[in-house]
């Protein structure tokens, strides 16, 4: 089966030669603004397209504020200090996700709380997170989320939309009203994907997308913090632009701030590649159409989008019967030209994030086993 999977990608990509796990296109306008860009000398974070590429994102996602920033990260950092994390705070999100996810969680002086994820969306697991929140926490008086064993307060919830494919995210959403935990979406991988006819990342309170070279577009390096709350995200380009106080000569800043903000080249880029994000989700879907009915007569499950959703598919994936199968079929897909990967390890087996409170994982701990990522990359 390995054999016949090696020859089915190679006659998808029409090629022989290494096939990376997902390579950008460019088939636009990419070119022309960029060049534009340099032309203007706006090539750092001032510029027009700065201000067109966030309107083209809230526009696409259904929410009414976009603060572009240099990557996915910083805006995940952001995120999480608009509604409230600090040092003395806890934060749940999910085991099987990206490093980053966890970084930020990181960067605010927080301490992450691992809870497991539904096997059918690889997210977060609305069931799994009201269980812990019922067993380990209280709602004081002041209507702050004490976490029993910490007395630390959880003043977020991020959960993470694995591979383009949303998790039940409004189920997640109702769990943490009842609680006060503010949901932070990490949408960075799911751009174009929507759960129940709405776009991911438009749920919480704040939603963030990705544009790193492998996404589904791409600014080389950026990303993009979405809203519905005013404030939130005028606070957001406050603090991403180091805090200056507006003034025609004069530096002053207010508070600590910090240098995120996205530059007019790498949004010049993305502007053009959103021109063509409608085409490239149809592609990707219609990628996935094919890997699905090659697998279905084959030991390999190939990971489909969950019910009520519709995924942009940026990550095809996967499973394999075990560990070792899952090992052997990495070294021979990889061995023979085509990239493969396997699924994250688990935060909670990384060095540090070792002493982070955990729920049971045991979905978390047979994906990690067994989930490998195959070619992606848009068949033109």
């Amino acid at each position: 089966m390995y054999e016949e999977t090696v020859k089915f990608i190679q006659d998808l990509y029409q090629t022989k030669e290494f096939l990376p796990l997902h390579e950008p296109r460019f088939i636009g306008n990419e070119k022309k603004y960029v060049n534009e860009t340099i032309d203007s000398t706006f090539v750092s974070s001032v510029g027009k397209f700065v201000t067109e590429f966030e309107e083209m994102v809230a526009k696409f996602s259904g929410t009414k504020y976009a603060v572009a920033t240099s990557n996915g990260t910083s805006a995940l950092h952001i995120a999480l200090k608009l509604v409230g994390v600090d040092k003395n705070c806890e934060v749940i999100t999910q085991p099987l996700t990206f490093i980053a996810t966890a970084n930020a969680i990181s960067y605010c002086n927080a301490k992450p709380i691992f809870v497991d994820v539904d096997r059918d969306t690889l997210g977060l697991s609305p069931s799994k997170l009201k269980a812990f929140l019922e067993e380990f926490t209280t709602v004081d008086k002041d209507r702050n989320c004490i976490n029993k064993t910490t007395n630390k307060i959880i003043k977020a919830c991020v959960p993470m939309h694995t591979f383009g494919h949303p998790c039940k995210i409004d189920a997640i959403v109702e769990v943490c009203d009842a609680y006060n935990i503010s949901v932070v979406e990490d949408a960075a991988e799911s751009l174009g994907s929507y759960y129940k006819g709405k776009h991911t990342g438009s749920f919480g309170k704040v939603g963030v997308f990705s544009f790193n070279g492998n996404k589904i577009i791409t600014t080389g390096g950026g990303g993009m913090l979405v809203t519905d709350d005013e404030a939130l995200a005028k606070r957001a380009k406050h603090i991403t632009t180091t805090a200056k106080v507006p003034h025609p000569y004069e530096y002053i800043h207010d508070e600590i701030g910090y240098n995120y903000r996205l530059t007019n080249l790498a949004a010049a880029l993305g502007v053009a590649q959103m021109e063509n994000l409608p085409l490239f989700i149809d592609k990707q879907r219609e990628l996935a159409s094919k890997y699905e009915t090659f697998f279905k007569n084959s030991n390999l499950d190939f990971i489909k989008e969950p019910k009520d959703s519709k995924s942009n598919y940026w990550l095809n994936a996967v499973i394999l019967k075990n560990k070792e199968e899952r090992d052997s079929f990495l070294k021979y897909t990889n061995d023979n030209g085509i990239m493969t990967r396997s699924i994250w390890r688990l935060m909670n087996r990384l060095d540090m994030f070792k002493d982070a409170q955990t729920a049971n994982l045991d979905n978390a701990l047979w994906l990690e086993d067994r989930v490998v990522n195959i070619s992606s990359s848009v068949v033109m």
